[in-house]
């Protein structure tokens, strides 16, 4: 699988200076959690949930999560479970594993890792691994025990991301100690961690907070000073640190407006106005403000509940020429001694050991989204996307 991948070749290669590299669930933990994308949740409850696999992979989706926690109500866990494995059986008829996304299952507790696990049979083979929701020091060693014990049942690796979103790692007194030791859980598992997720949600629902569409989660005081200390401790560029995920984007629909759109005409000026408008209609450009700011603050892929955030996400993930420009001056071997460079796109300066972890992780991201042709801009990649 490949992002991008659901485009002809030669839409491809009108697009991309550089293609996006094929990977799966057996490629480096690393890579596995750069390449995550867009995750796009899904109830299990779904009846249709294979179908829906299957469609969302032909629309680009590269990785799912199938849900047994919050999307859920208590009452429907056990007929969901049954559901889940019942399409899981689905889509092992007649589907090569290949074409389809990275699975995760999100469970409850960590009895459910297990039990599925076991309940799947032959057809585990179809899963990369499991979410472990409410991720704390207490709950999390039991989660990781578990996720160690199915891989040993199944005989294959199975990956896990935690989900941060507990009061006690939001709570200022108990949030330090809390998120060292969630570091040190996910150091004991590093092979198997692809990513840390967000729950900026729940962490919103302890003080009774909710942000609008026209606001983002770092717009939210006590939302942005957790995503920046889980940054701090877990996702360091000194080798101790991990991919963690953006937020989830709540909205898909339209909204009465209180503030002016947030895109810029200019970008879509002659050749996709139409595509500015659809966004601003479904509130969409208070998602591409969010998903830049989560690189601009650390975070990789994104946490979504609606397919028409797919493509966005995805579209500013590619690493466009000029960065990949910058970040190959900068890893040139000659230059490993430090200095100051002058971008060839000549409007900065590359500073060759301060920029150098940069130009490593923007390396790793140009494997997996591909690097942008001279001239194609994220306007451009996300008309390819959503078409």
């Amino acid at each position: 699988m490949r992002h991008f991948g659901h485009l002809s070749a030669a839409r491809r290669r009108a697009l991309f200076h550089r293609e996006p590299a094929e990977f799966g669930p057996d490629s480096p933990v690393r890579t596995v959690g750069y390449a995550l994308g867009a995750t796009l949740y899904a109830p299990a409850t779904r009846p249709r949930l294979a179908e829906d696999v299957r469609k969302q992979t032909r629309a680009g989706v590269v990785s799912m999560v199938l849900c047994l926690e919050d999307s859920i109500s208590d009452a429907e866990v056990g007929d969901a479970e049954e559901n889940l494995v019942r399409q899981f059986r689905l889509l092992a008829d007649g589907t090569d594993p290949a074409a389809l996304p990275l699975l995760f299952v999100r469970v409850r507790e960590p009895e459910q890792v297990l039990d599925l696990t076991r309940r799947l049979g032959p057809y585990v083979a179809l899963l990369t691994g499991f979410v472990l929701p409410k991720f704390t020091p207490a709950s999390g060693a039991a989660f990781l025990d578990a996720a160690v014990a199915a891989e040993i049942l199944c005989g294959r690796r199975l990956l896990v991301m935690p989900v941060l979103e507990s009061p006690e790692l939001l709570h200022l007194e108990s949030r330090y100690e809390g998120l060292r030791a969630v570091a040190a859980l996910v150091e004991k598992h590093r092979e198997r961690v692809p990513a840390v997720r967000l729950g900026v949600t729940d962490f919103c629902s302890a003080y009774g907070l909710r942000r609008t569409p026209e606001m983002t989660a770092y717009d939210v005081g006590l939302v942005a000073s957790v995503i920046a200390d889980v940054v701090n401790v877990l996702g360091r560029a000194d080798g101790s640190g991990c991919v963690v995920t953006g937020p989830v984007w709540e909205y898909f629909r339209t909204q009465e407006r209180l503030f002016k759109p947030q895109l810029r005409n200019t970008p879509f000026s002659g050749r996709a106005e139409a595509l500015r408008a659809r966004l601003i209609e479904h509130d969409m450009d208070g998602l591409l403000r969010e998903i830049e700011l989560d690189r601009a603050n650390g975070l990789m892929g994104k946490t979504c509940i609606h397919p028409s955030h797919v493509a966005p996400v995805h579209a500013l993930s590619v690493v466009s020429h000029e960065e990949f420009s910058d970040a190959a001056d900068i890893l040139r071997p000659e230059a490993s001694g430090g200095g100051v460079l002058r971008s060839a796109y000549t409007n900065k300066m590359n500073e060759v050991k301060p920029h150098r972890a940069w130009a490593e992780r923007t390396m790793l991201r140009a494997e997996v989204f591909g690097v942008a042709r001279d001239g194609v801009d994220f306007v451009d990649l996300l008309a390819a996307g959503n078409a």
